[in-house]
């Protein structure tokens, strides 16, 4: 174990290896939003015919103009276009557009046109298609998932402690849900009684419920903010390509009052603008520090609510801090300012779009809300994956500014070995067009969110875990398990085919192992680094982050099979990344995906931590205004 420290030589915290790189604010400074490229082909359809005739007489290759997806300026009105405005523009125009990328990772979006008839009748033929297919598909995991099931309860040998733990750390997690059910049933006799809640164990801001009583189990983060005293307002953010998304700002309405409905509405594509909501001047001092919370594929950020007051949403909050909870595009409700949900053009978008537009968009409406230059944020899994991306140097690392550290919970930059499992696999040898045949070209198996809206929750939210832990390998050991159901009940949300090709599917991560290198480039690396010593001059070449990149923290399932967050860190450790200043990092051997967040020891592993190092790196300008939460040293 080793002890992080800022560059002023305060400590941070309990790490287990510290690599440290030029602060990430020296620097040349390139204002120039580094969006990703964007390449349009604009013309009639005579004339597409004509240049692919001239083409072939040349023999020459199709060459595309690059353009910035920046907001631009006319020389005559200085009037700002948008991203939405250039590829979502005007009818009249034959307009085909194809997203391009430098990087191999990220290869060519499909590109539709304007609908027309037959357009649509292929849509729907392709929808049709993919509906049976997908359900073929689900059926198949679901039928293999309940086989699994019935072998490993019949053919497993008797154990005194919970699955998947010796006795000892099974008696002591056993014991812990023993205890937390009893305090639920005394706290549901006090809500009878209408009694007051007692303050906690950690000496928090007394927080009286505002609901009680038995779960229904809901799929609603308000309601179980209620049930730990605080409460949920959503605002709605427009990005830049015109996707509308939902952003949960978590509160203690004995401190907050709630904005009014016509102040929480989206407020166009811009972002960074510099504006700050005027309504930030009349609020009492000391602030709180924002803190947005990004979660994970195929997860809504109720994810982080599901734990009760052990909930990282709910800690944080009661810390002190003010929480932000972020939803990618579509989520639990596909919402665009100009394209419906049957538009395959609404879900030709995967994990860079999520990183370059969903999550400036977020952070530019927390800033405004909250009148901070910077926030913290934290992510889990395909949330940190989509921040990794972002804050690339080819992708647009001047988000970095607006960061004051990023936390990864579970950081999803390497693929573990459950990338090979058989379901998986099938998904990854099959070319583009048969997987567009299985899974379409919209949302990704939308049948299953029809069935969250028709089983009961119970019945749903125990599907959801025996799937997704024949999938994923996951196992509710460390788990309450009388909050099982309510976990799953955020999960899934719509997400794009296109993301899950993107994940899974042939020629990106699944083939690749990493978000931002190729597998030839990893093992060229790996070979590298078995010559490489700490005398060794940093190489930059080679790096993915300038320097604009924030300070980075990490915390690290080490038994987590769907990941591989300790590649990661060894990248760090090896110098990859000079520019990265690792204030944290901690490798937690037991933990599994999910437990960083729903372990019954999830606050003691990562919650305090986070709380720590959010607080010692925040900006000094912010510490001066902003009060010092509580349990921070």
């Amino acid at each position: 174990m080793f002890l992080s420290s800022d560059p002023d030589g305060e400590t941070l915290g309990p790490s287990v290896s510290i690599s440290r790189g030029p602060d990430p604010g020296s620097g040349p400074q390139d204002n120039k939003a580094h969006y990703f490229s964007t390449a349009i082909e604009v013309g009639t359809v005579e004339q597409q015919h004509q240049e692919l005739g001239s083409r072939a007489d040349r023999s020459s290759p199709k060459r595309f103009e690059l353009q910035d997806l920046g907001p631009k300026f006319s020389s005559d009105d200085k009037h700002s276009t948008t991203v939405t405005d250039r590829l979502l523009g005007e009818d009249e125009m034959s307009t085909t557009v194809s997203t391009l990328a430098s990087h191999p990772l990220f290869p060519p979006l499909p590109s539709y046109g304007p609908p027309s008839l037959v357009f649509s009748l292929k849509c729907l033929l392709i929808r049709c298609v993919s509906f049976v297919l997908s359900l073929l598909f689900l059926g198949t995991v679901l039928v293999a998932a309940i086989v699994h099931i019935v072998i490993t309860t019949v053919f497993s040998p008797p154990s005194s402690g919970r699955r998947g733990q010796d006795s000892s750390e099974g008696s002591k997690f056993s014991a812990e849900e023993r205890s937390r059910r009893t305090e639920r049933i005394k706290a549901l006799r006090r809500w009878s009684s209408r009694q007051e809640k007692e303050v906690n164990e950690e000496g928090l801001d007394e927080c009286p419920p505002l609901e009680g009583g038995k779960d229904p189990i809901v799929c609603d983060v308000a309601y179980y903010a209620r049930r730990v005293g605080l409460d949920v307002e959503t605002f709605k953010v427009q990005t830049e390509d015109g996707f509308i998304l939902t952003l949960w700002h978590v509160y203690n309405p004995q401190e907050y009052t709630p904005l009014p409905a016509k102040a929480r509405r989206h407020r166009g594509p811009e972002v960074f603008t510099g504006e700050t909501n005027p309504e930030v001047a009349t609020r009492s001092t000391p602030r709180k520090y924002p803190v947005l919370l990004m979660h994970g594929l195929l997860q809504s950020a109720g994810a982080f609510c599901a734990n009760d007051d052990d909930s990282l949403a709910f800690f944080l909050c009661k810390s002190g801090y003010d929480v932000w909870l972020g939803n990618n595009r579509c989520g639990m409700t596909p919402e665009h300012t100009s394209l419906l949900e049957t538009d395959p053009r609404m879900w030709s978008w995967n994990i860079q779009q999520m990183g370059v537009l969903d999550l400036p968009a977020l952070i530019s409406r927390v800033l405004y809300e909250t009148g901070f230059e910077k926030l913290g944020l934290a992510c889990h899994s395909q949330g940190t994956a989509e921040t990794f991306i972002a804050l690339a140097k080819d992708q647009r690392p001047d988000l970095g500014k607006h960061i004051s550290v990023f936390c990864a919970l579970a950081p999803a930059v390497y693929a573990g070995p459950l990338i090979n499992k058989a379901c998986l696999r099938f998904m990854r040898i099959i070319p583009p067009q048969i997987f567009s045949a299985f899974f379409g070209i919209h949302s990704f198996i939308p049948f299953m969110m029809t069935v969250h809206r028709r089983l009961h929750p119970r019945i749903y939210g125990a599907l959801g875990y025996y799937v997704f832990s024949f999938l994923f390998g996951w196992k509710d050991s460390r788990w309450d398990r009388a909050l099982r159901d309510r976990m799953f009940q955020f999960a899934p949300v719509y997400v794009s085919a296109e993301t899950m090709r993107w994940w899974l599917g042939h020629g990106c991560f699944a083939n690749h192992k990493c978000i931002l290198a190729t597998e030839e480039s990893t093992m060229a690396e790996m070979e590298e680094d078995l010559r490489h010593d700490e005398s060794s001059p940093p190489r930059r070449d080679t790096a993915w982050y300038g320097p604009q990149v924030p300070p980075m923290a990490l915390w690290i399932a080490g038994s987590d099979g769907l990941v591989d967050g300790q590649q990661f860190l060894r990248r760090l450790q090896k110098g990859r990344e000079p520019h990265v200043r690792l204030v944290h990092a901690k490798v937690i051997d037991e933990y599994e995906h999910l437990d960083v967040l729903w372990a019954m020891d999830a606050v003691d592993q990562v919650g305090q931590e986070v709380r720590q190092v959010l607080w010692q790196t925040m900006p000094e300008e912010a510490r001066a205004v902003c009060r010092v939460p509580r349990g921070v040293e």
